[in-house]
């Protein structure tokens, strides 16, 4: 007890993620611990104590099958029994304006609300922390009902056995947000002053679900061995450009670039974010690249790529950093955007050997051919990069490669 009572939890095995019934025993052995202590609101035992109400009831809503009732159901049911009103639970809650509140759902249990319904209307704390969430967040202002709750519901990113009501979303996202790393992790995203390359403004909640769903995932599959930094560089990201000449091209780069501790995960966009990828370093130091084939073209493909390659090459720095693009958007302003096409564009197809070709020149098949031969990449990345030097997008349609990148994976729920 010693060590969690001085705030040194480097003794104690820390569960952070419940994938087996014993990191579930373990994690309420804590919150036990925990709340014998009665911590600080604001101390890091208080913050913890609540991170891990929210991992638990997710492991509790995925693997049994008898639910428990809702919080404030149960206090509602212990009122009648004993033949409470509001005021009665004044003393327990604070105000008459907090007990309205809560009754109402429109205020979230504080622990030591739940310490006092618990210890007077003997409510198990079990059911009461189930309406726990982290501390942080206290201070975000979150609207909850202005993320697309019902396509992450349609996705499976949130199970719709946890959505009992649609327009009170609330506790379904906080779990989804908790699969994501620690609360800290959480409001690090959410402050974040990303970087953000579009003509048109990205629905930010719609792209905190699904940079949290990218990062889940990394994290759930983490490559076997460790990123080092400076490994991406011009030569390693033609290398990588060299592996689109194979039909499954894609599959070996997300394989190639795990074996370097390099995460790629493919997930459509969502609406109103206009996004064709994004380039991340987590909190952690592990670089994860999202793509999301917006369009499913091959040359689209391997430019998004090298860009979000490119800006972990040159704009990674030491903490969490994001990038997120729409290619749709040519100029800007933003000098790393700049350097970032820069090197993409020389990792597929370089300067020297665009400028003495044919290819530059000419809007002929054959010349774009020859040239991919001679680059040892798939003809598609020169196709469209001539179409891009002539502004104009209505040849070699038939060597671009159009619908033969999503069906690698079949999986996604692509969109029209």
């Amino acid at each position: 007890m010693q060590n969690i009572r001085s705030g040194n939890f480097s003794e104690k095995k820390m569960v952070n993620v419940i994938k087996t019934n014993s990191d579930y025993e373990e994690a309420i052995a804590e919150i036990e611990d925990l709340m014998d202590i009665d911590p600080n609101p604001e101390s890091p035992q208080a913050e913890r104590l609540e991170y891990l109400t929210i991992i638990i009831q997710d492991y509790e809503d995925r693997n049994f099958q008898i639910e428990m009732p809702d919080p404030i159901d149960a206090i509602l049911f212990r009122m009648e029994q004993q033949n409470l009103t509001q005021s009665d639970l004044v003393p327990i809650i604070g105000s008459r304006s907090k007990v309205s509140e809560i009754l109402s759902r429109k205020r979230t249990l504080t622990l030591s609300m739940i310490r006092g319904l618990h210890n007077n209307l003997n409510i198990p704390a079990k059911v009461l922390l189930q309406d726990g969430k982290p501390s942080e967040l206290d201070g975000l202002e979150i609207e909850f009902d202005r993320f697309p709750i019902k396509e992450m519901v349609a996705r499976g990113w949130i199970e719709e056995k946890n959505i009992h009501n649609l327009d009170y979303p609330k506790k379904p996202l906080l779990n989804f947000f908790a699969k994501a790393g620690s609360p800290d992790l959480f409001t690090a995203l959410y402050r974040k002053n990303d970087h953000i390359r579009s003509a048109r403004p990205m629905d930010r909640n719609a792209l905190l679900a699904w940079t949290i769903f990218i990062m889940t995932k990394a994290q759930n599959d983490p490559p076997n061995v460790g990123y080092k930094k400076g490994i991406v560089d011009l030569e390693f990201m033609k290398r990588i450009a060299q592996l689109s000449f194979h039909e499954t091209g894609p599959l070996l780069a997300s394989e190639f670039l795990l074996k370097h501790g390099i995460s790629l995960i493919i997930e459509p966009h969502l609406p109103r974010t206009h996004l064709d990828g994004a380039a991340i370093m987590t909190d952690k130091g592990q670089p994860v690249i999202g793509l999301t084939l917006r369009y499913d073209r091959i040359d689209n493909f391997w430019f998004c790529l090298m860009h979000e390659l490119a800006h972990v090459s040159l704009h990674f720095d030491n903490g969490l950093t994001m990038f997120y693009d729409d290619l749709e958007v040519e100029d800007q302003d933003d000098l790393r955007e700049k350097e970032a096409d820069r090197l993409a564009g020389e990792a597929l197809i370089p300067d020297s050997e665009w400028e003495k070709s044919p290819a530059s020149r000419s809007r002929s098949a054959e010349d774009a051919e020859s040239l991919a031969k001679k680059l040892g990449i798939h003809p598609a990345i020169v196709a469209g990069r001539m179409r891009h030097e002539f502004k104009s997008y209505r040849f070699l349609n038939r060597l671009i490669g159009h619908r033969l990148v999503r069906c690698h994976y079949p999986d996604k729920k692509w969109g029209k």
